[in-house]
């Protein structure tokens, strides 16, 4: 046919002359105005039985359709298998056929099953009456390019995967299961490209796979923090599932995944150190300031005793460089900021743990030592001369011991983690956790406890996933079980170490730099001695 795209007879070439009938111009302008005629009358998909068949939309499918036309920002929590991939991909075909000169973005956990989503599109275009249909540019396993200048594109979630361009719809396909990390990366360099425009669309459709960026978002979304309107959908209301087919279902399954993937509940992994239903009822907080990293949730208080445990990256870009601040000034401690980053070059970090700390009143530092870490007690120590890192010594059977100022044989500068240290914080975090003596309001943490699961005799983060923040709760549980510890948190001990300290916590007492003092914003940030430009938090709603 001279008329078609390379042959395929589905397909129309551009520059195909189209004679409309009266009829034809009608139907076009009635699919132009309500997405979901388009798709109940065009539409077609495969099923398993019956094979090509029209898209016949169950209510909670036009509800989802409706709701993303009418709104910038959608975040759905679904079912296995209740159709959502082929609900989300027929609305962003009317979009590209409809909205000419759009960009369109699927992206997925992973490349091929974005390119499987686009495949669907194309099937549903291919199916399509060729008056209805543009002419195609460009049409592989990747992108579709039509003759109306739309463009969809497929690929995997990444921080670079739409980077630098502007795109009038980004669909997040089970957003859940994108590797934290990625996550976070993904909307710190995506904000600019839907903040471009003022009806750019971002749509996240996933079924809950433990407490990460998903469960954040949707949870926000919930209790009106974000612009995101939250839509879910209990297996019940999709056709031909009753309790039958639940009992069934649990029966060639388990309990646990039959909560996760059909009651759509954000649980983590099973085996956690932290029982799951205690995780399930911690709370996270947004934090009174941000910056590169850096959390705070209290401001630092006169009088009041910190610690500071740290975790050193140990050189791979997924990994972090974290550090977690506690008030141990009285039960229950709980954690006032926390710092992670896996791009601050070694030699910056001293730096940072110096700063922040000696504002929390010359917190005690008790730092990891394995690895990069040797190297960042060294400078905190020899370099900067940090007043109140915490050391350790050989004792015999006992092992490392905690103390202040250790001199001599058998000393070194802080923490070497070991099983048995290990062990021991493990569990002692773990009691502090579930009896509430230690109060966790930091989402990243939360997100950690939910995948760090036994792994043979020890404990540790599923794969893919990162556990340098609740490493430094670890060593905080290890450090919590020394005499020393008991010691520095006795109120009458306490005071003569701050009496003793007093002008020194005085004079380094000044603010970090991007505390929110009501100064107008462009005259808040900060540039330190060491170059670092600090600067206030900006809070994106629609993120």
């Amino acid at each position: 046919m001279t008329d078609a795209y390379l042959g395929n007879p589905n397909l129309k070439k551009i520059n195909t002359p189209v004679e409309f009938t009266k009829e034809q111009i009608v139907e076009y302008q009635k699919c132009a105005n309500d997405p979901i005629y388009f798709m109940e009358t065009y539409i077609r998909i495969v099923s398993l039985d019956e094979g090509l068949v029209p898209f016949a939309m169950y209510p909670f499918q036009k509800h989802i359709v409706q709701t993303i036309h009418d709104n910038r920002f959608t975040i759905c929590k679904l079912p296995r298998q209740s159709g959502k991939s082929t609900t989300t991909v027929s609305y962003l075909l009317h979009y590209a056929l409809f909205n000419p000169n759009s960009n369109i973005a699927i992206l997925a956990n992973k490349s091929s099953t974005a390119r499987d989503i686009l495949g669907r599109v194309q099937l549903a275009y291919e199916n399509l009456p060729k008056w209805m249909q543009q002419g195609v540019i460009n049409w592989n396993k990747g992108n579709i390019e039509l003759e109306n200048k739309s463009v969809i594109v497929a690929a995997a979630t990444s921080s670079s995967a739409i980077r630098g361009g502007s795109f009038n719809i980004i669909f997040l396909d089970e957003f859940a299961f994108v590797p934290t990390n990625i996550a976070e990366a993904f909307f710190s360099s995506v904000y600019p490209t839907i903040s471009s425009g003022q009806k750019t669309k971002m749509i996240i459709v996933s079924t809950p796979y433990g407490m990460n960026q998903f469960y954040k978002l949707w949870t926000d979304a919930e209790n009106k923090r974000n612009d995101y309107v939250p839509i879910e959908v209990h297996w019940s209301e999709v056709p031909g599932r009753d309790e039958k087919w639940k009992e069934a279902t649990i029966r060639n399954t388990s309990p646990e995944q039959f909560q996760q993937e059909f009651e759509c509940e954000f649980l983590g992994s099973v085996n956690t150190l932290i029982n799951p239903s205690k995780i399930k009822t911690l709370a996270y907080m947004d934090p009174i300031q941000s910056n590169a990293g850096l959390d705070v949730y209290e401001d630092p208080k006169k009088g009041n005793t910190y610690v500071c445990t740290v975790d050193v990256a140990r050189g791979v870009s997924k990994d972090y460089s974290a550090f977690v601040i506690m008030d141990v000034t009285q039960m229950p401690f709980k954690i006032v900021a926390k710092f992670r980053n896996n791009e601050i070059r070694p030699l910056l970090f001293p730096h940072t743990i110096e700063k922040v700390c000696k504002a929390y009143n010359h917190a005690h530092v008790l730092v990891e030592t394995n690895d990069l870490g040797q190297q960042i007690a060294e400078a905190l120590q020899f370099e900067l001369e940090y007043d109140n890192l915490l050391m350790t010594t050989q004792r015999g059977r006992a092992g490392q011991i905690l103390g202040a100022m250790f001199s001599g044989r058998g000393s070194s500068l802080g923490v070497r983690m070991t099983k048995q240290i290990k062990k021991i914080g493990c569990s002692n975090i773990k009691t502090l956790i579930e009896s509430d003596k230690l109060l966790v309001n930091d989402f990243n943490i939360i997100g950690e406890m939910s995948t760090f699961v036994r792994r043979g005799s020890s404990w540790q983060a599923e794969d893919g996933c990162n556990d340098d923040l609740f490493m430094c709760c670890v060593i905080f549980g290890w450090l919590s079980n020394q005499p020393f510890f008991k010691e520095l948190t006795n109120t009458n001990a306490r005071q003569m170490l701050y009496e003793e300290q007093e002008k020194l916590i005085e004079q380094d007492m000044a603010p970090f730099g991007f505390i929110d003092d009501g100064t107008p914003d462009e005259l808040k940030s900060e540039v330190d001695e060491y170059g670092t430009v600090w600067h206030p938090v900006v809070t994106h709603k629609g993120l």
